[in-house]
């Protein structure tokens, strides 16, 4: 079942999602305080950090099978595959549902708890938000190497194409 275009979004869960995050950011801000742990200056390359964290762990939530048992419960479709995945049809399951299937949604909370947990335990959140940025670095290096090697492997294919006869030299 789906979500039809003409019922009613749940304007209620938005707002108690909002309040969520609103209060989270909060208590977060309440709690550094009361630790006596104020933000230190972030350098650009903490922001590049912070960044490629929230990605990783936006990507992950939204998309990887090790996170399916997150989405499940506020998606209808295969939520172990994250692809094709619906948000719940209606109330708090669709809210949620909308929010933990959207990168860019979820990326925006991973990113302020990020960013809470380095300043309340500073030592584990830049543990925490290295190895994402480090992780999302792995991804696109990862993806990156793939790319040439398909490239690479379908020119010596066409070269060896060409050796053969089979196809016409290109004089490139």
């Amino acid at each position: 079942m789906s979500v039809a275009s003409n019922e009613r979004p749940p304007y209620a869960a938005y707002a108690a999602l909002l309040g969520v995050f609103g209060g989270g950011l909060a208590a977060a801000a309440a709690v550094a305080h009361s630790f006596g742990r104020e933000p230190h200056c972030q350098t650009p390359l903490d922001f590049v950090v912070l960044s490629a964290a929230s990605f990783k762990a936006a990507r992950t939530l939204s998309r990887d099978p090790i996170a399916s048992v997150v989405r499940h419960p506020f998606v209808e479709g295969d939520a172990h595959r994250g692809e094709d995945e619906r948000p719940a049809p209606e109330g708090a399951r669709r809210a949620i549902g909308e929010l933990v299937t959207c990168t860019r949604c979820v990326g925006t909370w991973s990113a302020a708890g990020l960013a809470a947990t380095q300043i309340i335990a500073p030592r584990f959140g830049r543990m925490l938000t290295w190895s994402l940025g480090a992780a999302a670095a792995n991804d696109f290096l990862q993806a990156g190497f793939a790319s040439l090697t398909e490239r690479a492997n379908a020119a010596a294919a066409r070269e060896a194409r060409e050796a053969r006869g089979e196809i016409a030299r290109r004089d490139d």
